[in-house]
């Protein structure tokens, strides 16, 4: 299905974004955004793509689970909900907060160990409560702090150094870059630093879809294949109560789904299947009926991705339009405008 070669480096340019969705506001298109999409078929090939699916992107924390199969093949021996927990950008909620300091436990670390940025809960709720309980912000709470604590396991486990773990030549760091470029099938473009302190690596859109279709269509027992059940099972974990990509997970059966920060959205299904989106100006309005779309189109069945169709646009209270994905998708599209 897939070359075992790794192709060179994609492209550092601008984005050649297409269309891919309008905001329809009493029939009239109101704006329109801008954005790529690929679906993969189950054999690794495009059958759809959108925009600029070649070009280097940074695919922020779509990639957590390519990420959590490299600490897993580096030693970690997690499963289900830590697992889960350690491809999370999670909502802050206690489950989550509970299991990071399990894995430090794990580990005999605590929370000082840590290096992501301290920050309050992610979902607006917690975010709220925490706040009016005098909590400040903490890097147990910011959304990354599984991940992060997992990162730490993986070096106290190899012997690694544990003060400089986000640093991109440190050993932890440097084996993520070899499966990043192992499951997506190409050269890193670029390495910068994510919104939580750690190496963020530059691929397509097209080498993101490709990584989410070989987890998800991994052997039994593999660390991709681990890294999927758990996200899979836990999927409350991997993100939060009332998030859409749990909800998602929970919806479709067998698909494994991740967000990422400025509109990135990848998601697949155990026979190869995949999709990757990328909303130009980081809309989750945007993101979730494109998403949608783009599943359909992959063959899953629209009804169960009816309650992803987007927010309605409001006026004066009541739906007067919606985010609407472009025609080239809408024959399978999920949404309809009021």
């Amino acid at each position: 299905m897939y070359s075992s070669s790794i192709a060179d480096a994609p492209l550092v340019r601008e984005p050649l974004h297409a269309p891919v969705a309008h905001l329809i506001r009493g029939g009239m298109t109101e704006g329109i955004h801008y954005g790529s999409v690929v679906v993969l078929g189950t054999d690794g090939e495009v059958q759809f793509q959108l925009g600029d699916i070649e070009a280097a992107f940074y695919p922020r924390s779509a990639l957590k689970p390519v990420q959590a199969v490299a600490m897993v093949r580096a030693g970690l021996p997690l499963d289900g909900e830590l697992l889960s927990l350690t491809a999370a950008s999670h909502s802050g909620e206690e489950r989550h907060l509970a299991g990071t300091r399990r894995i430090l436990e794990l580990a005999a670390l605590t929370e000082d160990h840590l290096r992501n940025v301290p920050d309050l809960p992610y979902d607006p709720v917690v975010r709220d409560a925490w706040v009016r309980e005098g909590r400040l912000p903490s890097r147990l709470a910011q959304n990354c702090s599984g991940k992060h604590a997992a990162m730490l396991y993986t070096c106290a486990l190899n012997g690694w150094s544990l003060d400089d773990y986000l640093d991109p030549g440190h050993p932890l760091q440097q084996a993520i870059a070899e499966i990043v470029e192992d499951l997506t099938g190409q050269r890193i473009a670029r390495v910068t630093v994510d919104g939580c302190g750690a190496p963020l690596f530059s691929i397509s859109l097209h080498g993101l879809a490709r990584a989410a279709a070989r987890i998800t269509s991994a052997a039994p027992g593999t660390p991709e294949a681990r890294v999927a059940d758990a996200m899979r099972e836990h999927a409350e974990m991997a993100s939060g109560s009332g998030r859409d990509v749990a909800a998602l997970m929970r919806a479709v059966p067998g698909l494994l789904a991740k967000d990422g920060f400025e509109g990135v959205q990848v998601a697949a299904l155990p026979d190869g299947r995949a999709v990757a989106v990328k909303i130009a100006d980081g809309a989750n309005r945007a993101r979730v009926p494109v998403a949608a779309a783009a599943l359909a189109r992959a063959g899953v069945d629209p009804e169960l991705l009816t309650e992803f169709q987007g927010e309605a646009l409001l006026g004066g209270g009541q739906a007067v339009g919606c985010v609407r994905p472009v025609r080239s998708l809408e024959p399978v599209a999920v949404s309809a405008c009021a």
